[in-house]
């Protein structure tokens, strides 16, 4: 199933626009409850203000809440950034850390952030279980669990460690343009033959087709 997903999504990757680990950080942070394509609207005028973790800890609180305003939750936002920015200065000398035990002890920062930031800042592999991923998974079959440490734990023994980055990305680029949480394309979806869940989204090839989204979506 991986290898057919890699071979519909082989320019599968993060979706976060970011040039260093301190942009990845807080983009994925301000993700939450929001899309990637609404924080690329805003992490340009972000991250031209704020370069650095000192910045973001010094930064005027109405000032960054008015930036960080469109992807929702804003205030809670922007104490996680004020926060993360003096954690990183006062615990690791203004750098994000490239291990996931350091990770996680940052304000606003959990497994998935901390994954997200290792596999596609650092090159180190892990699995990101965001909403698509832990669905995708109970939906193929790879695991029951809810819990996306538990689904993280489970599904990384059935693959290769190197792969971890790359999975978490054709799984979730899967989960946005074919197999839906409503409405999956089941007739349109590369790995219908191993999935035991075939059948409950549209089957006839031609209208599965027109559920598809983004670059995958009929001319």
């Amino acid at each position: 199933m991986y290898r057919a997903l890699h071979d519909r999504y082989p320019y599968a990757h993060c979706e976060l626009d970011f040039t260093n680990p301190l942009e990845l950080l807080v983009a994925t942070i301000l993700s939450a409850q929001t899309t990637d394509v609404g924080v690329n609207k805003v992490t340009p005028i972000l991250f031209a203000k704020y370069r650095t973790a000192a910045d973001y800890a010094g930064a005027d609180r109405t000032e960054l809440e008015t930036i960080v305003q469109p992807t929702g939750f804003y205030r809670a936002k922007t104490d996680s950034l004020i926060k993360l920015g003096a954690a990183l200065v006062g615990s690791f000398d203004g750098e994000v850390p490239g291990r996931l035990t350091d990770l996680v002890t940052l304000p606003g920062v959990g497994r998935k952030t901390a994954n997200v930031v290792l596999g596609n800042a650092f090159n180190v592999p892990g699995i990101t279980v965001d909403t698509h991923f832990g669905r995708l998974s109970r939906r193929f079959g790879w695991t029951t669990e809810e819990d996306p440490v538990k689904v993280e734990h489970e599904v990384g023994s059935m693959f290769l460690r190197r792969d971890w980055t790359m999975l978490s990305h054709v799984v979730v680029f899967h989960g946005r343009r074919t197999c839906h949480a409503k409405k999956p394309a089941c007739g349109a979806c590369p790995v219908a033959r191993w999935c035991p869940s075939y059948g409950i989204g549209e089957t006839d090839p031609d209208k599965a087709a027109k559920l598809l989204k983004y670059e995958l979506a009929p001319k």
